[in-house]
């Protein structure tokens, strides 16, 4: 249980930090503030409800205090959930509107939490803490504490099953990479409704003082901490994915516009008027930045200079290699001579397609070297 908690805080800030550095990157995203709401909150709650847990006191705070800031922020999680939800599956204006609504029910919890906490006598506030990780045991009677944890509790349930709803619901008309990442949140949402469900009836049934079996809030325990894992996995999959994606894609032009580097040479020699950038860059060999631009110009630019060369390399024999004809074109025309062919195709792909075009120009360039 204990490597299952360590683990648990493990992921919570490591996905806190993709998830913050990806909103600087698109801070106007508002499923991608959503995500960072929830990861945010499960993060910032974590250390407080470890302490809280174990009686301590943290950042001079008492544990009580320290249980009411890890609810709150559980709860302000899950409301960064829903509006995940929300936002995904309306337009803008309308879920603004549902998300401005769903922070009614929030803050009267985190209201009616915070005087329950207030009101929990001094003696107990140590053990009240400690109810969550009591398994069964605590104080009994209390309504303070009752009225505390089941309606923290209730929240997460009514945000958890709703939430597990519109997943199912919306994962069968998403795109590939959306559908696989709400299957794995509906998957830690169908793991958390029962163990909040058990939790809830806890709560009630202590403040009667006939707390549940252990053996079943055990159970809850161990449905709760994998259900968080998935849930959050399953949130930021699709984003991570599709950064993935756009990494590899970087790479391979990357990869292209070097490969293609001794073409564009030999044609930027003989056809300097034809660049697109027309002061070239010296620390472009080295230079991370604006990698596609450079590729597509690149690309064109090539092209180009085929075209205007290809008078030339149609005069030379065809039994010679492509490359080879090319080197005899570009002397030919530097020498000065006029030639009346017309322009003719050069390096044609098999396939359609800008991806097999630059592929036969790559293999044109390594023929170069």
């Amino acid at each position: 249980m204990e490597y299952l908690k360590e683990t648990q805080g493990i992921v919570a800030f490591s996905a806190l930090a993709v998830t913050l550095y990806l909103l600087v990157r698109r801070p106007r995203d508002p499923r991608l503030r959503s995500v960072t709401g929830l990861v945010a909150g499960w993060a910032v709650g974590y250390p407080f409800g470890r302490a809280a847990a174990s009686g301590r006191w943290f950042l001079g705070l008492d544990p009580m205090v320290c249980q009411l800031i890890q609810h709150a922020m559980l709860q302000i999680g899950v409301y960064g959930l829903i509006c995940f939800f929300i936002f995904s599956a309306l337009d803008d204006a309308r879920a603004k509107r549902q998300a401005l609504l769903q922070l009614v029910p929030l803050a009267l919890c985190i209201s009616v939490m915070t005087w329950a906490v207030l009101a929990i006598p001094d003696d107990l506030r140590v053990a009240a803490a400690r109810v969550p990780n009591s398994l069964g045991g605590g104080p009994t009677g209390v309504l303070a504490i009752t009225v505390f944890y089941a309606l923290g509790n209730g929240f997460l349930l009514y945000g958890f099953a709703t939430m597990f709803v519109w997943s199912r619901r919306y994962a069968r008309g998403a795109e590939p990479r959306l559908r696989r990442g709400l299957l794995i949140t509906s998957t830690g949402l169908a793991l958390l409704v029962p163990a909040d469900a058990i939790f809830v009836a806890s709560n009630v049934s202590r403040y009667f003082g006939e707390p549940l079996p252990r053996w079943l809030l055990t159970t809850a325990v161990w449905f709760l901490l994998p259900g968080v894992l998935f849930c959050v996995v399953g949130v930021i999959y699709p984003i991570v994915a599709m950064r993935i994606a756009a990494t590899r894609l970087w790479l391979r032009h990357l990869r292209a516009y070097h490969r293609l580097a001794p073409l564009w040479r030999l044609l930027h020699e003989s056809f300097p008027e034809d660049a697109l950038h027309r002061v070239p860059s010296r620390r472009d060999a080295f230079s991370l930045r604006g990698v596609h631009r450079r590729y597509y110009r690149r690309v064109i630019e090539c092209r180009d200079g085929l075209v205007r060369i290809s008078p030339y390399v149609a005069e030379t024999p065809e039994e010679l290699p492509l490359s080879e004809r090319l080197r005899a074109g570009l002397e030919t025309r530097r020498t000065g001579a006029v030639t009346m062919r017309r322009p003719i195709a050069l390096a044609i792909p098999e396939d359609d397609g800008m991806d097999a075009d630059v592929r036969e120009l790559e293999k044109l360039a390594v023929s170069l070297r």
